[in-house]
């Protein structure tokens, strides 16, 4: 299996590794910021005989290197995160393109079985009103987005399972909270590593579950086993179709 790095930065860098590792072919790097890439931009020649084109980025170029792979009829794994904004017009050039798409806020093999943690236990607590929930996250001072993907779907599973919250604030409060609102905080200093952490608190107690990404190697193991998923296939999915 071929596969193009879009994006050789840090987690460009790992991807190559772990593809490697996982006998995947890297035929192309290409990134028009760095001198090791093999090419600058996304074009025929560059993704001549790629297979699947991973992706990481930046959100203000990712939405045309979907479009460009889209127009080639390239299958892509996204990890960028900042643009799901323009979700639905990604949705029409993937359909359009008739080329298989993979796309998550965070590709981590245990981040995803950590939704299904917080997941069942939203339902749990969604049962003793005496607790009120809370969620916070942590990442370094070179991260570019606030809150992360990370953060807002972590934010709407706790939404979608507790019935007494109905609105996510990832804003500053100046006032006192209501009662049906979810604030989501984030913090941004340092070399600090991907932390997200979710609780339940009452007046007895306080429960925490947590997950705290120690190197960019899980990261880079979903992706890569995201782009043998999608291989062959066509249509827009998430890593959760992924690991289903």
């Amino acid at each position: 299996m071929n596969i193009a790095i879009i994006g050789y930065g840090k987690m460009g860098k790992e991807i190559q590794s772990t593809a490697i590792e996982q006998g995947l072919t890297v035929r192309a790097i290409i990134d028009p910021l760095v001198k090791e890439a093999d090419f600058p931009d996304i074009t025929e020649e560059s993704v001549k005989d790629i297979d699947v084109g991973i992706e990481f980025t930046a959100p203000s170029v990712t939405v045309d290197n979907i479009k460009k792979m889209a127009r080639l009829g390239k299958n892509m794994v996204v990890g960028t995160t900042g643009w799901y904004d323009r979700l639905d017009e990604v949705k029409k050039v993937v359909e359009e393109g008739g080329i298989g798409f993979v796309y998550s806020p965070n590709f981590s093999l245990g981040m995803n079985l950590f939704y299904k943690l917080i997941e069942e236990a939203a339902r749990l607590f969604n049962r003793y009103e005496m607790y009120d929930v809370f969620c916070y996250e942590l990442h370094n001072n070179q991260k570019v987005d606030s809150p992360s993907g990370t953060a807002k779907v972590i934010g709407k599973i706790l939404l979608d399972h507790i019935d007494r919250k109905k609105k996510l604030v990832f804003d500053r409060l100046d006032r006192r909270i209501k009662k049906d609102e979810l604030h989501v905080a984030s913090v941004r200093a340092g070399f600090i590593p991907g932390t997200h952490v979710v609780g339940f608190d009452s007046e007895a107690d306080t429960i925490e579950i947590k997950h705290e990404a120690r190197s960019r190697k899980g990261f880079a193991m979903g992706a890569v086993l995201a782009a043998k998923w999608i291989q062959g296939k066509k249509g827009f999915y998430t890593m959760a179709d992924v690991l289903r």
